[in-house]
Formats: structure tokens, C-alpha cells, sequence
């Protein structure tokens, strides 16, 4: 099995979002709509979530650089 399949995904809120990625809401957003940031998945019309595993994947690219460029560490 892979990790994915091993450990299940969750929701989280904005805040949540907001303080893992170091980003303010409008920055996130304007990241969805360049399309450089998972966008929230809509569970009501009152509710919007993102998912935990998508949130990773996104900070572990920004780690390695945008673009490509990877980070000398």
C-alpha cells in the first residue's frame, strides 16, 4: 500500500490554510485563480474546505522552488 491509500485524507478550514502556508486570504485566492493553489472543494453553500493532502503536495513544491528551480540547501 502507499502512504496515500494508508493514511485518509481530511478537510481543513482557511485558517488552518492560512497559517500552515505562511499566506493571507487574498493571496491564497489570488493564487487559486492563477491556478498556482489548490482551490477549496465546495461541501455546502456555506462551507469550503481544502484537502489536507493537496495542502502538503503545494508546500512541498514551494519547497523545491517554483518553476523548478530547486533550493540549495
Amino acid at each position: 500500500m502507499s502512504a496515500e491509500t494508508e493514511i485518509p485524507d481530511r478537510f481543513v478550514k482557511l485558517d488552518e490554510v492560512k497559517r500552515r502556508v505562511g499566506l493571507g486570504k487574498s493571496m491564497i485566492y489570488r493564487l487559486i485563480q492563477e491556478g498556482k493553489f489548490p482551490a477549496p472543494y465546495k461541501l455546502s453553500p456555506f462551507a469550503s474546505r481544502w484537502s489536507d493532502r493537496e495542502i502538503v503536495a503545494w508546500v512541498n513544491d514551494v519547497k523545491d522552488g517554483f518553476e523548478g528551480k530547486k533550493r540549495k540547501v
